[in-house]
C-alpha cells in the first residue's frame, strides 16, 4: 500500500519566548515492509533541523532557537510503500539487545492487578500467549481517543484509555511475563485527526519482533507506517520542546490516507 501523510503541529506560547528546544520524532525509516519513498520534516522558522540517531534507531530532528517568538509550526508529509508482514519486524535498526526491553518504565509498569491479569493469559505457544493477551487488552479496556497518556496501571483501573494506553498496558503486561515489549509510535491509515497512532511490539522467540495493535487487535499490516519506538510514550514523543514561556498552546491537524484514495474519515 501507498501511504501518504500530512502533518502539521503549531506551538503558540503566551509570552514570546527568547529561547526554545525542539525533538522532532516524525520520521519514518525503510525496513523490510516498509519503504520511505519521501518525506519532508520542516519548521516556519529560519532554521535548519539537525536530524540524529537516538538509542532506540528512531529518527531525531532537533532544533536550538535563541531569538524572542510567539509559536512555531512543525510539519512532516510523505508517502510510504508497506507491505503486510503480519506485523513481523525485520530489517529494523536494532541498537539494544531485547532484554533491554524487559525494564520497567514509568507510564508502562505493572502493579499486582496487572500482574495478576498478565498471569491469567495461558497458552503452551509464546507467540499464541501474545495473540491472547492482545485479545484480553482489547476485551478488557473501552477505547477514549481523547485520553491523555496515562500509567499503565491507571489505564488498567479506569479500564479505559487512547492508543498509547492499550499500548502501555500491553508492554507492561508482556514485561510481567517476561517477555521483552517496546512501546511503537506512528501512523495508521484511518486515523487522521490529530494525534499519531500507537501500539505496542513484543519479542517472540523464532521470529523476532511483532506488532501489536490491542485498540484494534491485529497485528499491524500494510496499512501502518512505523516511526519511533522506546521503552514507553515518553521516548517515541513525536515532538517534545522546551522554552521559558509561562503556558504554550498546541494544536496539530494529521492526515493519513492511501495514496490515490481520499480519506473518509
Amino acid at each position: 500500500m501507498r501511504i501518504r501523510v500530512s502533518h502539521e503541529t503549531t506551538l503558540t506560547f503566551s509570552a514570546p519566548v527568547r529561547s526554545l528546544l525542539l525533538h522532532v520524532r516524525m520520521t519514518p525509516r525503510s525496513f523490510d515492509s516498509q519503504y520511505v519513498m519521501r518525506w519532508r520534516v520542516g519548521v516556519d522558522l529560519d532554521a535548519t533541523l539537525r536530524p540524529r540517531e537516538d538509542a532506540f534507531g528512531s529518527v531525531v530532528h532537533s532544533l536550538s532557537w535563541h531569538k524572542p517568538i510567539e509559536g512555531v509550526t512543525v510539519s512532516a508529509s510523505g508517502e510510504v510503500e508497506t507491505t503486510d508482514a503480519v506485523g513481523v519486524v525485520r530489517g529494523a535498526v536494532e541498537n539494544l539487545p531485547s532484554p533491554m526491553f524487559l525494564r520497567a518504565s514509568p507510564l508502562a509498569q505493572a502493579n499486582a492487578a496487572l500482574r495478576e491479569f498478565a498471569e491469567s493469559v495461558v497458552d503452551s505457544d509464546p507467540l499464541g500467549r501474545l495473540h491472547k493477551l492482545m485479545a484480553a487488552v482489547h476485551a478488557t479496556l473501552t477505547l477514549d481517543p481523547g485520553a491523555d497518556e496515562a500509567p499503565a496501571s491507571e489505564v488498567f483501573a479506569l479500564k479505559k484509555g487512547g492508543p498509547a494506553g492499550f499500548a502501555h498496558v500491553f508492554i507492561a503486561a508482556a514485561r510481567a511475563l517476561q517477555i521483552p515489549a517496546r512501546y511503537v509510535q506512528g501512523y495508521r491509515v484511518g486515523e487522521s485527526g490529530q494525534d499519531m497512532f500507537a501500539w505496542a511490539e513484543a519479542f517472540a522467540p523464532g521470529f523476532g519482533w511483532i506488532g501489536f495493535d490491542a485498540v484494534h487487535d491485529v497485528c499491524p499490516n500494510d496499512s501502518y507506517i512505523r516511526v519511533a519506538s522506546g521503552l514507553d510514550a515518553k521516548d517515541a514523543a513525536p515532538l517534545r520542546y522546551w522554552t521559558n514561556a509561562g503556558e504554550t498552546t498546541v494544536t496539530a491537524s494529521l492526515q493519513v490516507e492511501q495514496a490515490g484514495v481520499q480519506s473518509q474519515n
